[in-house]
Formats: structure tokens, C-alpha cells, sequence
């Protein structure tokens, strides 16, 4: 509203929801994805000029002001959006909508090209078929553990449980691994 946002963007890492980029697109504005990790969104914002980015675990920057994730610096800019908009936190939280999403963790004994494993790219060929447009599959090995991260999103929740259930049912199979519970 204040043209602040520098060419109308903001980064997120691949993990944001799509919520997100619903939400920014309807404003007029662009979301773009940077591998999970908030040095690589301030990367991308420093290569290409950016100055707002985050990660869905809350990590926000703001490139203006800090060149890392500063929680006492995102609860000051929320508070001067709040007293300029006259606007409740509860009434600026309804701006974006949440997409329903999944996250399972299969603790892996190998972390194989899963191109490379039939049946479980079988299993995530089928669930982006079943989700078309409404939804997305994202599977990544953890950086720093022995998991597999299952995530999948969509406007059916019931739906992306069971597509997801399946793919770490095929993965288990596959490459000798066992679910996580959080």
C-alpha cells in the first residue's frame, strides 16, 4: 500500500504455503521460491534487489533494516502496520487463507534419487495427478538428518493425508525407512 516492496516481491522458501502466494498475486505482487533456509532467501533478496523475505517457520527479513531474521524487529513492523491501519492483529491475520497442508518426516537408511526408485515415483506421479492445480507434492531430503520430508498441499486435507500416507507407505517399501511422529 505504501510502495514500499521493492518491485512488488517477496521471497519465500519452496515449504511457504501456497496461501502465500495466493494471497501476494491478488495484491498485485509476486512470490518468489528459494530453497528451504533463510541464507538463501536473503541471497536471492541481495541478488535481485528484495528487501522482504521469510521462511514458514516464522524467520522474517527485512532487508531495509536487517540482513537476518530479527523477531523483536517483525514484531515492531507489525505493530506500525497495526497503528497505521487502525486494524486488529486478528484482522490483518484474515488477510492471507492457509492452504491445508501435510508434513511427514520417513527417517531413510539411504538418501537415493527417488527418480531412481519406480515405485516411489509412481506414488508421487499419482498424487500430483490426483492434486492437478489445486495443490502440489514437495519431496526433499533433510540438510542436516537421515529424513525424508513429505509435504503436500492442497485444498482437500483429507485428501492430501492419504496421498501422502501413500507416499511415505512407498518409501518405507522402497528404501528400508520408517515414519517419525511429531
Amino acid at each position: 500500500q505504501r510502495g514500499k516492496l521493492a518491485d512488488n516481491t517477496v521471497v519465500a522458501t519452496v515449504m511457504s504455503n501456497m496461501g502465500l502466494d495466493k494471497t501476494v498475486r491478488a495484491a498485485g505482487g509476486k512470490v518468489i521460491k528459494t530453497n528451504v533456509g533463510d541464507r538463501y532467501v536473503v541471497e536471492a533478496m541481495r541478488e535481485h534487489g528484495y528487501n522482504l523475505g521469510g521462511e514458514q517457520s516464522g524467520h522474517m527479513v527485512f532487508l531495509d533494516h536487517s540482513t537476518t531474521g530479527d523477531g523483536m524487529l517483525s514484531a515492531l513492523q507489525i505493530l506500525a502496520i497495526m497503528q497505521r491501519s487502525q486494524r486488529r492483529l486478528s484482522e490483518l491475520a484474515q488477510v492471507m487463507t492457509s492452504m491445508p497442508q501435510v508434513l511427514l518426516n520417513v527417517r531413510v537408511d539411504r538418501k537415493a534419487e527417488l527418480e531412481s526408485v519406480p515405485a516411489v515415483q509412481k506414488t508421487i506421479d499419482h498424487a500430483e495427478k490426483s492434486l492437478g492445480d489445486d495443490g502440489r507434492v514437495l519431496i526433499r531430503y533433510s540438510g542436516t538428518e537421515p529424513l525424508l520430508r513429505i509435504m503436500l498441499e492442497g485444498e482437500d486435507e483429507q485428501q492430501i493425508m492419504e496421498l501422502a500416507q501413500q507416499i511415505a507407505t512407498s518409501v518405507e517399501e522402497s528404501l528400508g525407512g520408517r515414519r517419525e511422529e511429531h
